[in-house]
């Protein structure tokens, strides 16, 4: 692939300003050997390090290591997110976690790959090099949101849970971050798909934490997010699919119960039990309401989408960098 042009070569265009914005929590352990590492891949770029209320005296060791260094006091990945998007302004943004897990030698070919067709957003899909790195339960989390994505959509990532991304600034500046923690990946994912954004994956390295890193993700917690963020999903996105899947259900139940008393009303004429008759009518009565609560978000989401693609488009492409806003 390409590589985007340099300042003051004879092509005429200025470089695009790139940020590095790393979200870390307690990473007294990466967080130097993961600035140094994206400083020798991107010698241009400023270094954003976004600590968390690290106890570890991770923020001071970053801007030793010359990092630009901010305070986020609201905990969770998605308030860091929620505040790297606002704070810092560039025309390409190469979000990695603060645990050097993430192989930062890849950035330059994932950010000529931005430029080069105009994307939107580069994924890190991780290779695991080692078993540690990439843990069993969530493989399972990245395949169910994977094929949720892909069923909802039409299309998705391979790994959609990656937190090694490249953004253009017309993704970072239309996106309203609104999850709070580890779910700001699929939402992020979300985001792109809903407006059928330009995007690609490019297959990057993926290794074990050094030596004093531990990991901050839970098996079972993240997985209860993973779960909760699947049904928020099929609620927010399709809403005609999620309560037309309860009507459908209440429907069902309904006429089960009303069979019998169909044919006891065919044979008598008569309705003798009149509770039941009155359940079935409530559970229809349900049915309809969900079917309609399903018509009316739907237009609501229509909308909503509407709103965040016109937001999109008051931003310039990525490829369009020499101009700025």
């Amino acid at each position: 692939m390409k590589e985007f042009p340099a300042v003051g070569s004879g092509e005429g265009l200025a470089s695009p300003r790139i940020a590095v914005i790393l979200p870390c929590y307690n990473e007294a352990g990466a967080i130097v050997q993961t600035v140094e590492d994206f400083r020798r891949a991107l010698p241009d770029a400023d270094i954003y390090v976004f600590d968390n209320n690290s106890s570890d005296g991770s923020g001071a060791l970053a801007a030793a290591a010359g990092a630009i260094v901010r305070r986020v006091y609201q905990q969770g990945k998605g308030h860091v997110v929620r505040r790297m998007f606002a704070d810092v302004d560039a025309d390409i943004y190469v979000m990695a976690d603060g645990d050097a897990t993430y192989e930062a030698a890849a950035a330059p070919r994932m950010v000529a790959a931005m430029l080069e067709d105009n994307l939107d957003m580069v994924v890190g899909a991780r290779r695991s090099e080692v078993e540690e790195a990439y843990r069993r339960g969530h493989r399972f989390g990245n395949w169910a949101l994977t094929g949720l994505l892909k069923r909802l959509f039409g299309r998705s990532f391979t790994d959609i849970l990656s937190g090694y991304r490249i953004f253009s600034r017309r993704f970072v500046k239309s996106f309203p971050v609104l999850s709070a923690g580890f779910e700001i990946e699929t939402e992020i994912s979300v985001h792109a798909l809903e407006l059928a954004m330009p995007v690609a994956e490019v297959v990057t390295a993926y290794g074990a934490r050094p030596e004093g890193s531990v990991s901050k993700l839970s098996t079972y917690r993240d997985g209860w997010r993973i779960l909760r963020t699947i049904i928020t999903l099929y609620r927010i996105e399709r809403p005609v699919l999620f309560f037309g899947i309860i009507a459908a259900v209440l429907a069902i139940a309904a006429l089960i119960l009303a069979a019998p008393l169909i044919v006891t009303y065919a044979q008598t004429g008569l309705v003798p039990r009149f509770p039941t008759a009155i359940l079935v009518t409530g559970l229809m009565i349900l049915a309809t309401l969900s079917a309609m609560c399903g018509l009316i978000l739907d237009t609501v989401v229509r909308g909503r989408r509407e709103v965040r693609r016109l937001a999109y488009l008051a931003f310039r492409a990525p490829g369009d960098h020499a101009r700025r806003d």
